[in-house]
């Protein structure tokens, strides 16, 4: 059948919408433009039956005529003719998790953006749609448009897991890389990028990495086998990353990238994002501007990349109207994590002090003799060793950087040689380290 036939005479797919900011509206565009092909693979069309929003009379920029209006989403949850309710409201309580309570008990299946509420609430979310035989889809709560929740929870599903990692907030990777393109430092970047958009107004979700994590919990779940836990995630943001870090980093070939990272280990799983430095010869370090990246390892398959827009209008609207189609099409699984909730593992979280990586170190210090020494007599005292020093110049009247890189070692002894190192006189302001990845 081609897109333009027809589909089958079934019935449409009819959805409620609560939440029509940039994402909600354009999932109504999407679905008013191409409803000809999404109806073709859905087998049937997909008809928007009912809103909901705060601001009843704000131009959209999308025709609102013809859907029933509701001033509560709980109540049009509850209320309106629709077989699917589709949350992009936003935080992880609140409207947000009453909507989506209130469509399960009705028996409604729900596709959400929303990352923070399922990194909360992901587990007895799933378990009430499960209960229900409702579907819980959010391919849109992870990297915008990529594929990478079906790609997990699906595609790669025969495979263990290793690792996954990956750039999953735009925002901070947009920062990143003006700052390694301009020499500009981070307030003054941060400050342009509220400007254009690609920041909030209040950026902290962000830029202290917690929007990164709430993602990585779910990638984590859907990966291992394991209960969502949020709590579990070790989170670091980029504001304490310099642009005299970032050219330094480049002077030994590597890129500064908010990272990501949930790994298998013998004593638990990892789940960590922080700062990372990355060989400029991997895949995940020409990752620029506001694209994501995810890398997942597999047992059978090997590395496998997902690239692409991870944010914006267009490509959450794309994965939101995906898991449309695949609940039209009796598609969507049983268990929205793959495995289902009740079966799910609790997460055994590998001490962040095991962690066994290199690092990076700068210190501002006063160019005098001895202070060097105390350095490596501080490092000497945890059984840590350098791998490299860089500095250029010398000021005898000021403080000049001293730049370290690491030998592998554990996280617990760095973290005991940098507070020793924090300690030595002639060592001024907070030393600061990156942690060294190979991706």
């Amino acid at each position: 059948m081609s897109e333009s036939g027809k589909s089958g005479g079934k019935a449409p797919l009819k959805v409620a919408v609560a939440g029509l900011g940039t994402v909600g509206a354009g999932v109504l565009k999407l679905l008013r433009g191409n409803a000809a092909g999404i109806a073709a693979r859905a087998g049937r069309p997909i008809t928007v039956t009912a809103v909901s929003a705060r601001n009843r009379g704000k131009d959209r920029g999308v025709p609102l005529a013809g859907f029933a209006w509701f001033d509560d989403p709980v109540a049009m949850a509850r209320e309106a003719d629709a077989d699917v309710v589709v949350e992009l409201i936003g935080g992880a309580n609140g409207p947000a998790k009453a909507t989506v309570e209130a469509a399960f008990a009705a028996g409604r299946s729900v596709v959400t953006a929303n990352k923070a509420l399922l990194a909360h609430h992901g587990g007895e979310l799933a378990a009430q749609a499960e209960a229900k035989g409702a579907a819980l889809a959010f391919e849109a709560a992870v990297a915008g448009g990529i594929p990478i929740v079906k790609g997990l929870r699906e595609g790669l599903a025969a495979n263990r897991i290793g690792r996954v990692v990956g750039i999953l907030n735009g925002t901070c990777n947009y920062i990143l890389t003006t700052m390694r393109e301009t020499g500009r430092d981070f307030a003054d970047v941060l400050a342009d990028a509220q400007a254009l958009g690609y920041a909030e107004a209040d950026p902290s979700f962000d830029i202290d990495g917690v929007d990164a994590a709430h993602k990585l919990a779910l990638l984590t779940s859907l990966a291992f086998g394991t209960a969502v836990d949020f709590a579990k995630v070790h989170v670091e943001g980029i504001r304490h990353v310099s642009a005299q870090d970032i050219a330094y980093a480049d002077e030994l070939g590597y890129r500064i990238k908010l990272l990501a990272i949930a790994r298998r280990t013998e004593a638990g799983i990892e789940q960590r994002v922080h700062p990372c430095m990355v060989p400029k010869t991997s895949g995940i370090a020409a990752v620029e501007g506001v694209f994501n990246a995810v890398m997942v390892e597999g047992d059978f398959v090997g590395p496998v990349v997902f690239q692409g827009r991870g944010a914006g209008e267009g490509p959450t609207a794309s994965a939101v109207v995906a898991d449309l189609i695949d609940i039209a099409a009796g598609r969507a699984p049983a268990a929205p994590f793959g495995i289902p909730a009740a079966a799910q593992a609790a997460l055994i979280p590998a001490p962040m002090g095991d962690h066994f990586g290199s690092y990076y170190v700068r210190l501002m210090v006063v160019d005098k003799p001895g202070v060097f020494a105390a350095i490596a007599t501080a490092l000497g005292e945890e059984n840590v060793s350098m791998e490299s020093v860089l500095q250029h110049g010398r000021h005898p009247d000021g403080p000049v950087a001293v730049v370290l890189t690491i030998h592998e070692t554990t996280e617990g002894a760095f973290m005991r040689a940098l507070d020793r190192m924090a300690r030595v006189d002639g060592i001024l302001d907070t030393p600061r380290a990156i942690r060294i990845e190979a991706v």
